[in-house]
C-alpha cells in the first residue's frame, strides 16, 4: 500500500500497520509528538489500522485536532478523578472544545476546594502513564455494560445509536469510558492542564432533562503554553463585557424584570443612542433607504403565511391559546413580513426598484434560559434590520451594496480585523427544514460564492446554517472567550414573495415577482454594544464615548471658569461632565482615568486669566495648555470623523 505524507513524499508498506506505526517509521520523534492523525481528511486515532492506499498527516499539539486529543483526553482524565473521589457521580459528556475541554456529571455542585483535590489526583492519573485502550462491543452487549457501571446517562446515549452499531470504548487502568476518540496513547501525554471553573448545565441542554455539574478546564503539551492561556484568561475576565458593563454602569439585570432583558443605565442608553443615530443617519442619507415602523407583534395568520409558525414557533413568544382564543398573537421575531406589507402599501414599478427599508426593530425570542448571556443572547433585541426588494437582474449587485455597507460599519467601529465570513447554506439531509426545490437553493448558494470570490473575501460554508428560506452570509466574532456569535446577516430570499403575493410591474405592464435581502447593516445593538465593550475594554473611541470630556477646577475658586468651560463644550454637543468636589487635582485625574473617560481638561488660575485648558488624555498623557477654541475644534473633528485613537504614552506617562 501506498501513504502519501503530507509534504508529497510516499511511503510504501507491504502489510497493514498502525498509524502510530507509520508515524515511528517516519521519524522517532514525530511518534513521541503524535496525539491523532488525519487519514484522506477524516480526523483518525494513532490506533487506527491502515490497510489501504490514502493521504495521511500527523497531527501533533501544534495542530488543531492534535491539541484537542489531548484535551478529550484530558476529559478522560478529569473523569477518571472525579470517580476515584466522588465515586456517586455519574458520568454524562465530555468533549474538547475551542479553549479546552469539559465534563459533565450527575453530582452536587463543586467547590473550589474540589477543583483542586481533582487537580491534584489528576496529576497522580497522568503521572502512573495508563496507556488507553480502545475496544467495541455491539450495542445490547455496550447497554448492558454500562448499565452494570451504573451510568445511566451513557445508557442513554448508546440507545440513541442504531441496532447494528458498534459501539467504541476507552480503557485507562480500570476506568472506562464511551467515546469515539481520537485519544492519546496514554495518559502521560497530557502535561499540563488546569481546572477553571465549574457552573450548572442542563442534559443535552435541555431545560426540562436533569441539572448537571460541569467543570471547565484546559490542556496543553507545554506548561509555559497552559501559562500563556491562563493570562489570556485573566485578561478576558478584565475584559468579559457582563462584568465591565456592569462595573462601568452601562446595563444591569433584575431578577424580578427577567432572565434576557436587559436594562440599560443613562450611560449605555447614550451609547446605543449614538449608534443608532449614525446608522439611521448613514443608511437613509447615504445609502438610499426609507425608514419603516412596524408592530411588535401580529396575529398568528401573518407567521403561518410567512412560514415562521411551522419553523420557528417554539422559538416565539406567544399569546393565546389557538384551541381556546378565536385570535392568537406573538411578539415579533423578525420584521420582514411587516415591511413586505409596507412595499405592498402601493403598486410598485420596475423603476421603483430597488425599494430598501429599514427599521430599528425591537425583536424578542425565547432563548432557552442556558442560553442567554450578558447582552450577547437576550429575549428583548434591538437590530439595525432592514429588506430590500429587488428586481431579479438587481439582485447580485444590490447583495454586494449589502456586504459593503457591513464592511464599511466594521471597519468605523474598529473591529472589521475580527470578524470571519461564512456562506450559511440549506441541509439537504434535511429537507423538511426549508421550503423551495433544491435547484433554487443551489443557484443561490452559488450566486453568494461567487459574489465572495469575486469580491476577495474568504471565507468557510456552513451547512445546515441558512434560514429556512434562503441561504445568507453570517458575519461572526468571538467573543473574549473564544465562543464565536453572529454579528451581521445577509440573506438571499428567492421565495417568500410568492407567499405574500408580491410583485412589481415590468415595462411590458406585466406582474413579476421581486426577490428580496434581509439584512442587518450593523446587527443588533446589544450584542455590538458588548463586542466593542471586550474589544476596547472600555475605552471606546471618544465618538462612542458617554462622557467624553471631564473638566477638573483645582479648587472651588474656580469652579465659575469650569462651569463656563463645561457650557461651551456642551454647545458644540460634546458629552462632558464637570468635578467639583473637594478632592486633590491627583484624585480627580485618578477617578477620571478610572472611568476611562477619553479627556481631562484641569483648569486654574493661569487657564482662567488666559482663556486655556490644560489638557490630559487617555492616548498621550499630558498634553499641555492649550486655547479652549482649539481643543474644541480638535475634540469636534475627531468626533465626527470618528477617529479612533490609539493610546501613545507607556502607562507611567499618564499617571496623575
Amino acid at each position: 500500500m501506498k501513504i502519501t505524507l503530507k509534504d508529497g513524499s510516499v511511503k510504501e508498506y507491504e502489510k497493514a500497520l498502525s498509524a502510530y506505526e507509520v508515524a515511528l517509521d517516519i521519524s522517532e520523534g514525530l511518534a513521541r509528538a503524535a496525539c491523532c492523525v488525519k487519514i484522506d481528511g477524516e480526523e483518525a486515532d494513532l490506533r487506527t489500522i491502515i490497510g489501504r492506499d490514502c493521504e495521511l498527516s500527523v497531527c501533533t499539539a501544534n495542530d488543531e485536532e492534535g491539541l484537542a486529543a489531548i484535551r478529550h483526553t484530558a476529559s478522560h482524565v478529569l473523569a477518571e478523578a472525579v470517580k476515584n473521589l466522588f465515586p456517586e457521580a455519574k458520568l454524562a459528556i465530555g468533549p474538547s472544545i475551542d479553549t479546552g475541554f469539559y465534563y459533565d456529571f450527575d453530582h452536587e455542585a463543586f467547590s473550589r476546594d474540589d477543583l483542586d483535590a481533582l487537580e491534584a489526583e489528576m496529576k497522580k492519573i497522568v503521572k502512573k502513564g495508563e496507556k488507553l485502550e480502545k475496544f467495541t462491543l455491539p450495542r445490547e452487549e455496550a447497554i448492558a455494560f454500562m448499565e452494570e457501571r451504573q451510568e445511566p446517562y451513557k445508557v442513554e446515549l448508546i440507545r440513541d445509536l442504531p441496532e447494528d452499531a458498534e459501539i467504541s470504548f476507552y480503557r485507562q487502568g480500570e476506568f472506562v469510558d464511551l467515546c469515539a476518540g481520537p485519544h492519546l496513547m496514554s495518559t502521560k501525554g497530557v502535561k499540563a492542564f488546569k481546572l477553571t471553573s465549574s457552573s450548572m448545565a442542563y442534559w443535552r441542554g435541555d431545560s426540562d432533562k436533569a441539572r448537571l455539574q460541569r467543570i471547565y478546564g484546559t490542556a496543553y503539551s507545554k506548561k509555559e503554553d497552559l501559562q500563556a492561556h491562563l493570562e489570556r484568561m485573566e485578561d478576558a475576565k478584565r475584559r468579559d463585557h457582563n462584568r465591565l458593563g456592569r462595573e462601568m454602569e452601562l446595563f444591569t439585570t433584575v431578577d424580578v424584570i427577567g432572565q434576557g432583558l436587559p436594562l440599560f443605565t443613562p450611560k449605555g442608553t447614550k451609547m446605543l443612542m449614538k449608534l443608532q443615530r449614525w446608522i439611521e443617519d448613514l443608511e437613509d442619507k447615504e445609502w438610499g433607504y426609507v425608514r419603516t415602523r412596524t408592530p411588535l407583534m401580529a396575529k398568528s395568520d401573518l407567521y403561518k403565511m410567512s412560514g415562521h409558525w411551522d419553523h420557528y414557533k417554539e422559538g416565539m413568544f406567544v399569546l393565546g391559546d389557538e384551541e381556546k382564543d378565536k385570535e392568537v398573537y406573538a411578539l415579533r421575531p423578525m420584521t420582514c413580513p411587516f415591511q413586505y406589507y409596507v412595499y405592498k402599501n402601493t403598486q410598485k414599478s420596475y423603476r421603483d426598484l430597488p425599494y430598501r427599508m429599514s427599521e430599528t426593530s425591537t425583536l424578542f425570542r425565547n432563548e432557552d434560559s442556558g442560553e442567554m448571556h450578558g447582552l450577547t443572547r437576550v429575549r428583548q433585541f434591538t437590530i439595525t434590520e432592514g429588506h430590500l426588494v429587488v428586481r431579479p437582474d438587481q439582485m447580485v449587485e444590490e447583495f454586494k451594496g449589502c456586504i459593503a455597507l457591513a464592511k464599511y460599519c466594521l471597519t468605523t467601529l474598529g473591529v472589521e480585523e475580527d470578524v470571519t465570513y461564512h456562506l450559511s447554506k440549506w441541509d439537504p439531509e434535511n429537507q423538511e427544514k426549508y421550503i423551495g426545490e433544491p435547484e433554487v437553493w443551489n443557484q443561490t448558494e452559488q450566486h453568494i460564492r461567487d459574489i465572495l470570490i469575486e469580491l476577495e473575501i474568504p471565507f468557510v460554508e456552513d451547512v445546515g446554517e441558512a434560514a429556512f428560506y434562503g441561504p445568507k452570509v453570517d458575519i461572526n466574532a468571538k467573543n473574549v472567550y473564544g465562543k464565536e456569535d453572529t454579528m451581521i446577516t445577509i440573506q438571499w430570499d428567492a421565495l417568500l414573495a410568492e407567499q405574500f403575493d408580491m410583485y412589481y410591474v415590468d415595462q411590458n405592464g406585466d406582474k413579476i415577482r421581486p426577490y428580496i435581502i434581509h439584512r442587518t447593516s450593523m446587527g443588533c445593538y446589544e450584542r455590538t454594544l458588548a463586542w466593542l465593550i471586550e474589544k476596547y475594554a472600555g475605552k471606546f473611541p471618544t465618538w462612542l464615548c458617554p462622557e467624553q470630556v471631564r473638566v477638573l477646577p483645582i479648587s472651588e475658586k474656580y469652579e465659575a471658569y469650569a462651569a463656563k468651560v463645561l457650557k461651551e463644550l456642551r454647545g458644540r454637543d460634546i458629552d462632558a461632565e464637570a468635578d467639583n468636589r473637594s478632592e486633590k487635582i491627583g484624585f480627580k485625574i485618578r477617578e477620571a482615568r478610572l472611568a476611562r473617560v477619553p479627556y481631562m481638561l484641569v483648569v486654574g488660575q493661569q487657564e482662567e486669566e488666559e482663556g486655556l485648558v490644560s489638557v490630559r488624555s487617555r492616548f498621550a498623557g499630558d498634553e499641555g495648555q492649550k486655547p479652549l477654541a482649539e481643543f474644541i475644534d480638535q475634540i469636534c473633528r475627531e468626533i465626527s470623523t470618528k477617529e479612533i485613537r490609539r493610546e501613545e504614552a507607556p502607562e507611567e506617562n499618564r499617571q496623575a
